[in-house]
This record gives C-alpha cells, structure tokens and sequence, in this order.
C-alpha cells in the first residue's frame, strides 16, 4: 500500500461534503466541510487543510476519485468542476465512483445485499442494490434509477440491508412484513473515505480516466432543463438520460 499513489478523494453529492487524503485503501486525513456553508466557499479551503494536516502538498497527489452521482446538482457541478481543476495539465487519473455505491459502503461488509437510497425530492429515491457495497458488484435486479418507494419495495430482494436518507425517509413502506432492515442514520450518508476507497480499487482496475472526460451522473433531469426540452424529469427505472454517463 505505501508504493500506492496518493490519492485525493472528494464526496459532494449530498447534503455534506468531504474531502480525504488515502495511499491505497489507507486513509490518512478526513474532513468534513461545514454544512453552514456553500460547497463552492468550502471544498478547496478543506482540501488545503487536508493536505496541510497531512504535510504534503497537491503535487504530492498522484490520483483523484470524486463522487459522480446521482446527488444534489450543485454539489456534483463543484465537486467535479474542483477535481477537473486540481488535475488540469496533468495525467494524474481521476476515478469516477457511483454515490449509491459509496453510500453502500457505509453498512460494512456482509452476505446480504444492500440498497443505497437517496431522496431525489418529489416522494422519490434515488436508488441502487450491490452484493457487498462494492463499486464493481452491483445487483442487475436494481439498477441504479429513480424509484417511487412502492415501487422501489416491490423490486428490493426480501434480505438486504437499506442505507440512507431515503431509507430512512421510507422505511415503513420499503421493510414493513420482510427481512430488510434500515441501517442506522448515522452510518447512512456517503463520505470521501468511501469514495476515496473505491476509486483506489478503480484505478487498480484500470479504470482510472482523464478528467476532462468526467461528467456528473445526475440519473434525473434538471428541472430547468425539463422545462427546455418539454421531457420528463426522469426516464423510465433503469434507464439513465443521455450524456449521464
């Protein structure tokens, strides 16, 4: 793990961001950013303070892994606008990681699968299952969407364990009468010690890629752009919109 590259992670997807410094899967320094406060003010004066409290500095980084979604817009438009900006002129390798398996992640390792949700607003989640929280083993059964929780809970397997806001938020329709169980609302919320894990596991894969190359993976429309375009906020469960991947 010390020959690792060291490796700059940044989750700003959801309702608090943070930034971590990881040599292979070790984590070196977290922050989390304050919430009192937009991501765009916040995200670099934390990772200063990271590579400050780790004494190194941002040429010491060699790789990037950033949170590419689904989440909230702004906060994936900075994370990704602020990784593209640190990589610029380089080819330090940028691991794009799905939110939902993050977020996943946060329930520790076991047999049963889990489901990663996220509130997507209007009474909907944002929602993805894995076999073990991990990037590379998502469930075909639940792809990564939007859902309605009636829905949701009739395509979920009858063992899993449900991470998240949206999990939380839904809970009696998406557990009541099976064996699911909703992890603990603390553990439920994406951080860059996830992402930065999972993007160093991504990069070993190969997958690593140019920054300029990333965009977020929003999985629903922006209203706005709805609006433009007279379609609908989001296609149809398991389909992803165009230019969202």
């Amino acid at each position: 793990m010390d020959a690792a590259p060291l490796l700059l992670a940044v989750e700003s997807a959801t309702a608090r961001a943070f930034v971590a410094l990881l040599r292979g899967e070790r984590l070196l320094v977290e922050i989390a950013l304050d919430d009192g406060r937009p991501v765009s003010e916040t995200l670099l004066p934390a990772i200063d303070a990271a590579l400050d409290l780790a004494g190194l500095t941002l040429e010491s980084v060699g790789a990037f892994a950033v949170s590419i979604g689904p989440g909230s817009f702004t906060g994936l438009r900075v994370g990704l606008a602020t990784v593209k900006g640190l990589a610029f002129g380089s080819e330090r390798p940028v691991a794009a990681v799905p939110t939902l398996a993050a977020l996943a992640r946060t329930a520790g390792a076991g047999p049963a699968p889990v489901a990663a949700l996220l509130d997507a607003q209007r009474g909907e989640v944002y929602a993805a299952a894995f076999r073990d929280g991990e990037a590379e083993q998502p469930l075909a059964a639940l792809p990564e969407a939007v859902y309605a929780p009636a829905r949701l809970a009739a395509l979920l397997p009858e063992e899993c364990l449900l991470v998240g806001e949206g999990a939380e938020a839904h809970a009696e329709v998406l557990a009541r009468g099976t064996g699911r169980r909703v992890v603990s609302a603390e553990l439920g919320r994406p951080r860059a010690l996830q992402v930065g894990v999972l993007g160093a596991r991504l990069l070993r894969a190969g997958l690593g890629r140019p920054a300029a190359e990333l965009v977020p993976r929003y999985v629903r429309r922006a209203e706005a752009e709805a609006r433009r375009t007279g379609q609908a906020l989001e296609p149809a469960a398991g389909r992803l919109p165009p230019g969202a991947l």
